[in-house]
């Protein structure tokens, strides 16, 4: 995980089913797959050394009645709960108060003021992780958020964790992109959704080597394709999918 408070440190999948989702996810990504050995059934998903994402069942008796499957980001913060109270006051909400995982740290489901999930976490000060390089496939190479407004949002996002302006491209119908740092280069994109999209929401991009291997491994998998493959400035290749359960995921790539 990265230290960098107000940065992306984690991510994890709510799904359907966790055996079928385990698998596609393997397949797609070389990940490897372990039980965490904690109360709650959770897998940890690996690229080589380093752990980077989980996933775990839902359970209709604990979530909310509609829970859909879909993948969640962590920011790491200072205080889970003193940050819950910010985000608050700021106009956002607390969907799931802090909670301890023994051993792990702390964590705060919460929304933004349009109402897009995310998560907040603090670790429980063990040894650290395994890093990888930016750009390994496997991990999330682009955080990206289709906000009810996207000025207004970055406003919000900035006001909480510090984030920075990169650059601005101007998007033509589908309005500008505002590029954000958490600390270091640009690491995603806030834009205003499209008017067909019923809802504000955060997309994780993984990197993959080579993007057209990887769209196929999808569609094999039983997932589908919803947008691309296009080329974005820069150079990356990137697509938006659906896996078999209806979670939405996004891969980016600098080979075609």
């Amino acid at each position: 995980m990265p230290n960098q408070t107000g940065s992306f440190v984690w991510y994890d999948l709510m799904t359907t089913d966790a055996k079928a989702a385990e698998s596609f996810y393997k397949s797609l990504l070389g990940w490897e797959a372990k039980d965490a050995g904690v109360a709650k059934p959770y897998t940890i998903f690996s690229a080589g050394p380093a752990g980077v994402a989980g996933m775990m069942q839902i359970n209709q008796h604990e979530c909310p009645s509609g829970t859909l499957p879909g993948w969640n980001g962590y920011i790491r913060v200072d205080d889970v709960d003193v940050c819950a109270n910010t985000i608050e006051a700021a106009g956002g909400s607390v969907l799931r108060p802090g909670e301890d995982i023994p051993g792990v740290g702390r964590f705060a489901v919460v929304a933004d003021p349009d109402g897009a999930v995310f998560q907040l976490f603090k670790d429980a000060g063990g040894a650290p992780m395994a890093q990888l390089a930016c750009g390994t496939p496997g991990t999330v190479g682009w955080h990206e958020l289709n906000a009810g407004d996207g000025p207004s949002a970055f406003a919000f996002y900035s006001g909480i964790f510090g984030w920075t302006k990169g650059e601005a491209m101007d998007m033509g119908e589908m309005g500008v992109y505002q590029l954000f740092a958490t600390g270091g280069d640009p690491c995603g994109g806030i834009m205003t959704k499209m008017p067909d999209t019923p809802a504000p929401f955060w997309l994780y991009y993984f990197n993959v080597d080579g993007l057209d291997a990887a769209i196929e491994r999808t569609t094999t998998g039983g997932g589908k394709v919803l947008m691309g493959p296009h080329q974005v400035p820069g150079g990356s290749w990137i697509v938006q999918c659906l896996d078999p359960q209806g979670a939405m995921f996004a891969m980016v790539s600098m080979n075609r």
